[in-house]
């Protein structure tokens, strides 16, 4: 059986981290997150006070890009940390400051051409599944298996409030939402890489599914696709 590229798009606070998680437990394959990848971009730029709720620093960022090592790291749970110039970040990029931040930062050209590059050599060898706004149409079009997560707004600004709780911040829902309907406006109307499904992406909405629903339509659609190579 030929290892494939498992791609999964989709809208912020949808699910998408943990469903493609699950899927390479399961399977055996290497996950990337390419979201941790533009937070921490992000995390870098705020640091530099290149990134501000105003404005972004577009030359400043353009040139310190090369000074972002990044990289993926097994923790003691058997789970990929992102890691920012040698400094594990994964708890420091999951706020809701960076995640706005992602989003803007992910408009820029330059920033989206040099991570696309950095997650394509990921996927040189497939058995990866990978995670973000643009894989299935951008990164990895050529992949066998392409998921389109959505989900309503709400129902993902609740889900976004009710993980960031549990991590102890306090959140206004309609902060969040309005920070939801906000990020998917940038991800969609962006000049590079906008949001959108693949012609031949899968779309699921996973509005009303449980967790262990979902997964088994994807072990389902996966094991369809496996069988073909």
């Amino acid at each position: 059986m030929k290892k494939i590229i498992v791609a999964v798009d989709g809208y912020s606070s949808c699910g998408k981290s943990t469903m493609a998680k699950e899927l390479a437990r399961e399977t055996g394959y290497i996950y990337v997150d390419t979201g941790a990848m533009y937070r921490a971009v992000s995390l870098f730029c705020i640091r530099k006070n290149l990134l501000t709720s105003d404005a972004i620093d577009e030359a400043g960022v353009e040139e310190q890009l090369n000074k972002m090592h990044l990289e993926f790291k097994l923790n003691t749970d058997g789970k990929a940390d992102m890691y920012l110039n040698g400094e594990n970040v994964e708890s420091l990029i999951r706020t809701l400051e960076v995640a706005n931040g992602a989003s803007r930062i992910s408009t820029l050209g330059f920033v989206r051409r040099e991570l696309v590059r950095q997650q394509q050599l990921m996927g040189i060898q497939k058995g990866i599944v990978m995670d973000g706004r643009d894989i299935g149409t951008v990164v990895f079009p050529q992949a066998e298996l392409k998921i389109f997560l959505t989900a309503s707004p709400e129902i993902r600004a609740q889900r976004r409030m009710d993980e960031m709780i549990a991590k102890g911040e306090t959140v206004n829902y309609e902060d969040v939402l309005a920070n939801v309907k906000e990020r998917d406006y940038r991800d969609v109307n962006r000049a590079e890489s906008p949001l959108r499904k693949a012609d031949d992406a899968i779309e699921i909405d996973n509005s009303h599914l449980t967790p262990t629903e979902q997964q088994a339509i994807l072990r389902t659609l996966f094991a369809e696709k496996t069988l073909l190579y």
